[in-house]
């Protein structure tokens, strides 16, 4: 694909430069000033959205309009040193979003490249902020930019160290899961372990209570139809001999479907009060719901697999659905959309840490991939 050298090259300084100043959700104020400044000097005019993020409308007075969108935000991890190591202590771009974001400016400096009289659609370029918590993309949808602009779809995408570099990765319909936050607090009686009669055990009804989550999911629902519970964090009692009083599960449960996920938090609560009965105790269950389910729009995840087709250097492959998370989700509640993985393992290099590890990384030469896919789908709505 005929990209310029210069803007191949500003793909990894803007990379590195943004990886130094990493900032946590909705606190993006440096990763903002340096994108406005960068789209500044393409001749943009930038606007700020949500406090801390980013947008650029290129309007070119076409009836049809399409958004691109790059996350913000860093995560609260310690970096494992290199040359251009995040300069904020204890933050980190540990899960791409720096290379998301340099990626969108490389996307915005190639789109100056075309003459305007071969423009036949208005494009809308988004930096968002806050993906990793508590969902910024809620936020946007929130201020009404998709109906002012009349966007017709939106494309994103993720690096991702499980696929090859050189390799896109996405599938039709559920890609990414429904994710929400669950804490459970049994309260029982406490008392001396030596009288077990005159007290509740909340260690022992946690434990029958996590032998019937097993049975949700194994039991009630489709193979076909993939969801998860599980607990990785529980919390109970105060010394050997004296029975627990409290003990808390805090877990997550990932679905495909709110059909599904609506039945797995029905099914908690009929457990919860059946142990109430039987045990005498009291179960307090708060959920956090986050956020909905990844779903590729037909229509136009067929325009992104053509486009992507094309390439001589991109290997496309359809790749399984992931219980991860993604707030991309709350635009394709509004609009059609497609989310997709751009590759990023390549073994030769040591880039194989997993997202949100403090030794994740990457070769820039992924970003070429990503752009190239971003020109290519904008080629295939532009006609």
């Amino acid at each position: 694909m005929n990209i310029s050298k210069n803007i191949i090259n500003n793909l990894t300084i803007y990379r590195r430069d943004l990886h130094q100043i990493p900032e946590l959700g909705f606190q993006e104020f440096k990763t903002q000033e340096y994108l406005i400044t960068e789209l500044k000097k393409m001749g943009y005019t930038p606007f700020k959205i949500c406090e801390t993020g980013v947008y650029v409308y290129i309007n070119n007075n076409k009836d049809n309009s399409y958004a691109f969108r790059s996350d913000m935000d860093a995560l609260p991890i310690e970096e494992n040193s290199h040359s251009f190591s995040s300069k904020h202590l204890g933050k980190m771009h540990a899960c791409g979003h720096d290379g998301h974001m340099s990626t969108l400016l490389g996307f915005a400096s190639y789109l100056k490249t075309i003459d305007k009289s071969k423009f036949n659609c208005n494009i809308l370029l988004i930096f968002q902020p806050a993906e990793e918590g508590p969902g910024g993309a809620k936020n946007i949808v929130e201020t009404g930019i998709f109906e002012k602009y009349k966007i017709k779809s939106i494309f994103g995408f993720h690096l991702f160290p499980t696929l090859p570099q050189g390799t896109i990765g996405s599938k039709i319909g559920g890609l990414m899961a429904k994710a929400a936050e669950i804490n459970i607090d049994i309260l029982g009686k406490s008392g001396h372990s030596g009288q077990p009669h005159k007290t509740v055990d909340s260690i022992q009804i946690a434990l029958l209570f996590l032998q019937n989550m097993n049975n949700i999911v194994a039991k009630n629902l489709s193979p076909f139809d993939p969801s998860l519970i599980s607990f990785n964090k529980i919390i109970g009692g105060t010394v050997r001999n004296i029975v627990a009083e409290k003990t808390r599960l805090e877990g997550t449960i990932r679905s495909f479907s709110q059909e599904s996920f609506s039945f797995i938090i029905k099914r908690i609560k009929d457990i919860a009060h059946g142990l109430e009965l039987s045990w005498n105790c009291k179960i307090n269950i708060d959920i956090a719901e986050g956020y909905p389910p990844v779903i590729n729009d037909k229509k136009y995840y067929n325009i992104f697999k053509e486009a992507i087709k094309t390439s001589d250097s991109i290997q496309l492959v359809e790749v399984e659905a992931e219980m991860l998370a993604e707030d991309f989700s709350f635009y394709q509640e509004k609009i059609p959309g497609v989310f997709y993985f751009v590759g990023t393992l390549n073994k030769e290099k040591n880039f194989d840490k997993s997202l949100h590890n403090c030794g994740f990384n990457f070769d820039e030469k992924a970003l070429e991939y990503a752009l190239e896919s971003y020109i290519l789908i904008f080629n295939s709505l532009n006609i």
